[in-house]
């Protein structure tokens, strides 16, 4: 996923320290009893109807008492409110490590921790990365109570992940310290920018950069089926000097490292509200020459260790409640077309949102696989 808020933080430093752990990492945990039958239970329930109903899936998850997440900064789309929430719900506790993580970093754990306590319990991924880790079969089916309102273009048909909530590619800007802000991406070339133009992180890892790019490509004559132009725009933005290798950070941004980010809407309108009263004049506009959305997918581990918390936190997270905590971090979330017809959309957050023109339209599974490998072969050559 890359956050910035950041979600990506330090990708090297992150999978370094990944790497450590692992190595000094504890034995298998292994659980035998009436313990090791409920943990098993869980571990392959695929609906709250599996554990009985919604007071036996609580009363498992609090007997396990621990949900571990990762990659999942507070100030990336309201999740510091949604932990906290949560854990005020229910009687457990969350470990949130590596909050700074990649999308590459949390499939790196999956894989790295199987069998041990820290392993993650559930995953909040790029699309992109939700549909390779399903296909390395990491990931448990769940089908949270809300199944049926989530449109079938944003799940899995086996229910291995399900997209959660969204936005579009935007520009953010200080307007403190640019005199112009850019609202599209061709104004990015401007000599006037130079040395100001930031991504929230490195497009092979990081599922915001990794729109970034898709943007520019629409912004250049690509297409969902073609992002080399996306990467060439790139190329050029540094070539000129207008693209910084600096990962786009709340930190970064309110020093003035950063004072043009793409990211997501949701990020940078996030920015505007938290750096409002340091003085940062933070303005956000979504470029109308590369108009990109793009979803995040809920995933969880199918080695999880605290399988009934990792479903409980799922069911919470597609709850109207859980739903509206995104939407008041800017997030679209998901179920948003089926709460406003409910009527349970929380209208002060839904006009708080970027304004957009239009439907958003999304690549095909296998225009994003293509994408992926076509970033991964060209894009460090094209920065070089």
């Amino acid at each position: 996923m890359y956050r910035p808020s950041v979600r990506g933080a330090a990708v090297v430093a992150g999978l370094a320290a990944l790497a450590t752990l692992t190595a000094c990492g504890a034995a298998p945990d292994e659980t035998t009893g009436a313990a090791g039958k409920a943990k098993a239970k869980a571990a392959t329930a695929t609906s709250v109807e599996d554990f009985g109903g919604m007071d036996e899936l609580v009363a498992a998850a609090e007997k396990e008492g621990r949900l571990n997440v990762i990659a999942l900064p507070p100030d990336w789309a309201n999740y510091g409110e949604l932990i906290k929430r949560f854990q005020e719900k229910y009687k457990i506790k969350i470990n949130s490590e590596n909050p700074d993580a990649s999308s590459a970093d949390e499939i790196a754990a999956v894989k790295s921790r199987k069998g041990q306590k820290r392993a993650p319990d559930v995953l909040d991924l790029g699309i992109a990365f939700a549909r390779s880790g399903a296909e390395e079969g990491l990931f448990a089916p769940y089908r949270v109570q809300a199944w049926d309102s989530i449109p079938d273009s944003q799940k899995d048909a086996d229910a291995r992940w399900y997209n959660d909530y969204g936005g579009y590619v935007s520009i953010g800007c200080d307007a403190g310290r640019i005199k112009k802000c850019p609202e599209t991406f061709a104004d990015l070339l401007k000599p006037e920018y130079k040395g100001k133009v930031a991504l929230n992180g490195n497009p092979t890892k990081s599922g915001s950069a990794f729109g970034g790019v898709y943007a520019a490509a629409l912004a250049s004559k690509g297409s969902f089926g073609d992002i080399q132009p996306g990467i060439d725009f790139f190329g050029k933005l540094k070539k000129s000097g207008n693209f910084i290798p600096v990962e786009s950070t709340p930190a970064t941004v309110e020093k003035g490292e950063t004072p043009i980010s793409i990211d997501w809407d949701y990020l940078n309108a996030g920015y505007a509200d938290q750096f409002k009263d340091k003085g940062v004049d933070w303005k956000v506009s979504i470029p109308g020459d590369g108009v990109y959305a793009q979803y995040y997918s809920q995933a969880v581990n199918k080695e999880a260790p605290n399988p009934a918390a990792a479903r409980l936190w799922m069911e919470f997270l597609y709850s109207d409640e859980g739903q509206n905590l995104w939407l008041k971090g800017y997030a679209r979330p998901v179920l948003l077309p089926a709460m406003t017809d409910a009527g349970t959309a929380d209208k002060e957050f839904v006009a708080k949102l970027p304004k957009v023109e239009g439907e958003p339209s999304f690549p095909s599974s296998e225009e994003l696989d293509k994408a992926k490998e076509t970033l991964a072969e060209k894009w460090d050559k094209a920065l070089s």
